[in-house]
């Protein structure tokens, strides 16, 4: 189809009409296009525009089977307008749904975001609906997300954080203000076509309780957002962006607070730390003079006011043209780490709690605040001739310690998926001496204690089953880092440290220490071989006992897991037979009845079956004891590493070669180049 054959074409109306620009995708297109097949809104109730925009690959070809194979998929071929804006337009053209969703190519959506998006936005009538976002390998908004806003608007929440297009838009909403993308090779297409609807929109429905929208970072670096630009052109563009907000705002506080934002995030941002330092000198400098001319040009005192105190400081440098400075202070800023040490954890009423103190570090010594009377001052390397600069702006280096906090998310390893944990938190000034101000100093430290609830912290739901990392967020004057959180740790975190069953069906949540760094984790329903390599191999086999036909195994669970009989044991011998035995868990001890007639005279390696609810199954974990049941019906535990003359004779474990031949295996082995 071409964009003359899409003029004039009608049918029924469809809730979703997504628009997809398409150009040399690559790899990543298939991932798109299995979200798109995965949506769980009904195939005839929403349609899919691939507008390809001059693909020279096989892209052209891939997307004529997949309209052919699926009719509510279609396809458009255009000559190449080297940019996004002119395909999406074809889009929005083409597109009968009531709303459009735009997504990229190299991107997909969550399985149930179109149905969801929709039923939300039409629940609030909604001219816009912002869906989560998750960023694999690049920042996406965090605040906005944290909630739910059924009624949004640029003035109760920060919407304009959030300026790419990956949202739904009413079609009729586009058609009633005329609303395009603007057109050919250039940037920030989307800021100024996102600007104007949100400006513009009655309301704008922000949907936070599910993941709707995955932003990728492509292998290769070719997406468009991370590609090196002419800063000329860049910030002419930029310039139109900020055009729409004058356009559409009267001179006050809320275009100074929306102006903020291209402060903060496309100018004073990339003139920070290594974001700086890492570009070629003479790029960043013609980046500075660009950025130097929007700033004087456009931004005045009251946009100043609406960032961060070190934002604001690097902003006056760029006013006052201290080139110099903003490189020095960038270097001082590369080596700020943020910090954490887990210092307590512990099931409490089926919730993992979670002690930890963070901190930031410069040059790996404790970040330092100055103190003049009774103001908290930035601890900035700054020349007198830098200060007065700033000074004559009226831009001091007041420090809002009091406001500084931590965050702390569990995030889902392949999926992105975030959540906040609950937590209450202390700052506690720590007094240092008078080498950095006036009046003396002192270093902040923050306490927290964050509850994780297994089977509530995903927005009220349980978590997917996985790998969740615990990912630490210090905020504090303008600065906001992100570390992990486990590696450094008190001693007593170890003992504590146990598995638990949760929720109903019974699921196994097992925190655990990551290979290497050693950071915090958690595998939920059994996705790794934790469960036998450290939290089972804890457990001592010298309190395992068998009274008569009884046996009770201690396991190194959380006491309050207490399942009834959702766990089995299972006693086998390699080439005889696999005998299970319904088993109870009271607190740490599980206990099942030997099925001696069928064990008599042997030795007995032991497993313990816990539930899988996402698999349907138990999965079995060898457990480190062996039972061993004597001629005469006798049982006894033993240590399934010791050697045991008995039943069965004397042998090193059920099932195991001989030590000599083992040695000779591994020796054979290494011979042959491969590892012992």
């Amino acid at each position: 189809m071409t964009e003359k054959d899409i003029k004039g074409s009608s049918a029924a109306p469809l809730k979703v009409s997504v628009v997809i620009a398409v150009y040399n995708p690559g790899k990543y297109f298939e991932d798109c296009v299995g979200g798109l097949l995965r949506q769980s809104l009904a195939p005839d109730e929403f349609e899919v525009w691939f507008v390809d925009d001059g693909s020279t690959d096989e892209t052209p070809a891939r997307l004529d089977q997949l309209a052919a194979e699926h009719p509510h998929f279609h396809v458009v071929h255009q000559e190449s307008s080297g940019w996004s804006g002119r395909p999406r337009n074809t889009g929005i053209d083409a597109a009968r749904g009531e709303y459009v969703m735009f997504a990229d190519h190299d991107d997909w959506l969550g399985d149930e975001a179109l149905e969801r998006m929709y039923d939300y936005g039409r629940a609030h009538d909604a001219d816009v609906v912002v869906g989560k976002m998750a960023g694999i390998g690049r920042p996406v908004p965090q605040e906005l997300f944290r909630v739910n806003r059924p009624r949004a608007t640029v003035e109760t929440a920060p919407l304009i954080d959030s300026l790419t297009p990956h949202k739904m838009f009413r079609r009729a909403f586009l058609a009633e203000h005329g609303m395009r993308f603007k057109e050919g090779r250039r940037r920030l297409e989307d800021h100024v076509f996102v600007a104007e609807a949100y400006l513009r929109a009655k309301s704008v429905a922000v949907l936070s309780d599910y993941l709707c929208y995955y932003h990728i970072t492509r292998d290769d670096g070719s997406n468009a957002g991370f590609q090196r630009f002419d800063p000329v052109g860049y910030f002419t563009n930029l310039r139109e962006a900020l055009d729409v907000v004058e356009n559409l705002t009267e001179p006050g506080p809320l275009r100074d607070q929306l102006f903020s934002r291209w402060l903060r995030n496309e100018m004073v941002e990339r003139l920070r730390g290594q974001r700086l330092l890492k570009l070629p000198e003479d790029y960043a400098e013609e980046l500075y003079r660009e950025i130097h001319s929007v700033v004087t040009e456009r931004f005045g005192p009251g946009v100043f006011a609406r960032v961060a105190p070190t934002q604001r400081v690097v902003a006056g440098l760029i006013a006052a043209d201290r080139y110099a400075d903003v490189r020095a202070l960038a270097a001082w800023e590369a080596g700020i780490r943020p910090t954490g040490r887990l210092t307590s954890l512990d099931w409490e009423n089926g919730s993992l709690a979670i002690g930890f103190s963070a901190e930031y570090q410069v040059a790996g010594e404790p970040m330092r605040y100055g103190r003049d009377g009774e103001r908290d001052l930035l601890g900035l390397p700054l020349s007198e001739e830098a200060r007065a600069a700033l000074a004559a702006q009226g831009i001091s280096l007041a420090a809002p310690v009091d406001r500084s906090g931590v965050d702390l998310v569990v995030r889902h390893r392949e999926r992105a998926t975030q959540y906040y944990l609950p937590l209450t938190s202390e700052r506690h000034r720590i007094e240092t001496g008078t080498e950095t101000g006036e009046g003396g100093g002192f270093r902040q430290e923050i306490t927290a204690r964050a509850v994780l609830d297994p089977e509530t912290a995903a927005a009220g739901a349980p978590l997917a089953p996985g790998i969740w990392d615990l990912h630490l967020r210090i905020k504090s004057c303008g600065w906001s880092k992100e570390t992990r959180l486990g590696a450094v740790r008190t001693d007593g975190t170890e003992a504590t440290r146990r598995p638990a069953l949760t929720g109903d069906p019974r699921r196994l949540v097992l925190p655990y220490w990551t290979d290497g760094p050693g950071n915090l984790s958690l595998d939920i329903d059994q996705r790794t071989g934790k469960l036998e390599r450290e939290a089972v191999a804890a457990m001592d086999p010298a309190a395992a006992e068998v009274d008569g036909g009884t046996v009770r195994l201690p396991l190194p669970l959380h006491p309050a897991s207490t399942a009834g009989e959702a766990v089995q044991l299972r006693f086998e011998r390699k080439n005889v037979g696999k005998y299970p035995a319904e088993a109870t868990l009271d607190g740490r001890t599980v206990t099942a009845a030997l099925p001696l007639e069928r064990l008599t005279g042997k030795r007995w390696a032991v497993r313990l079956g816990v539930p899988s609810p996402a698999r349907g199954e138990l999965r079995w974990t060898r457990l480190p004891v062996d039972v061993v049941v004597d001629g005469a019906g006798r049982a006894r535990v033993i240590d399934r590493h010791t050697a045991s003359a008995g039943a069965g004779g004397r042998t090193a474990g059920p099932g195991r070669r001989p030590l000599w031949r083992r040695a000779a295996g591994r020796l054979k082995r290494a011979l042959a180049g491969g590892r012992g």
